[in-house]
């Protein structure tokens, strides 16, 4: 707890608040991670979801996509306490953004406002040819009913508008993220593994521009001796309690 006392007296202190989240924020809602035990790459090859997979065999990568989709967003997943502990953070002026990893859109679905999608969204997909956009569902449906990647009217195939393996950050996002980062006096890691880059660099970014970081996450970081606040409890236990102490 005091711990969380101090996590709170730095917010209540900040003028500029991020939250950079990855995917132990989701797993109480029922999201798999990606790495460690239960995770979908003990599942799926991740290699199946490269770029360059999908460029040299869209037909197939969509059909390892479709089982992966269905796997990861199930109907009845929900925000949890921590969606909702943030959402309710930056309702109350404490918190300036969330800059997530996540593609499973339920920050968005929480109530959060201003959310940088480091590694896209879940949600829709896009032509690489014209720049089309249908929701992913619309796309989903054709491989199952043909067992071949969706295409749009132009000839062009569509991409699900998640970042694959070997594909850049969407350069937009990951400039707002490192300017966000670099401006806050407190960045709150939760939920993130921090071993992706370059979302992963951005606490590093923070305490170099002076400003704190503080880490909740059940497992280690490499920020485990730099961060100014280190928690390893549940991320769904522990943002309620810092709204509370505010």
């Amino acid at each position: 707890m005091r711990d969380v006392a101090a996590l709170a007296d730095a917010v209540r202190a900040a003028d500029s608040v991020v939250a950079l989240t990855g995917a132990g924020l989701s797993r109480a809602s029922g999201v798999p991670t990606f790495r460690g035990e239960g995770g979908l790459y003990e599942e799926f090859d991740e290699s199946a979801f490269a770029l360059r997979r999908f460029r040299a065999n869209p037909d197939a990568f969509w059909r390892d996509w479709l089982a992966l989709h269905e796997h990861f967003f199930d109907e009845s997943v929900a925000p949890n306490a921590a969606h909702d502990a943030l959402a309710t953070l930056e309702a109350r002026g404490h918190l300036d953004a969330v800059l997530t990893q996540n593609v499973d859109g339920l920050h968005v679905a929480a109530g959060s406002d201003s959310v940088v999608h480091l590694h896209g969204t879940g949600s829709t997909a896009t032509c690489r040819n014209c720049g089309d956009v249908v929701d992913v569902e619309t796309a989903n449906a054709v491989v199952a009913d043909t067992d071949a990647a969706p295409t749009c009217d132009c000839g062009g195939v569509y991409k699900p508008d998640t970042v694959l393996f070997g594909e850049r950050l969407p350069p937009v996002a990951l400039a707002e993220a490192r300017d966000r980062a670099a401006t806050a006096d407190v960045l709150l890691a939760a939920g993130s593994s921090l071993t992706v880059d370059p979302a992963a660099s951005l606490p590093a970014t923070t305490r170099r521009e002076g400003g704190r970081v503080a880490v909740v996450n059940l497992e280690p970081t490499r920020y485990e001796d730099a961060a100014d606040v280190t928690l390893r409890d549940p991320v769904e236990d522990v943002l309620p309690t810092v709204v509370d102490a505010l």
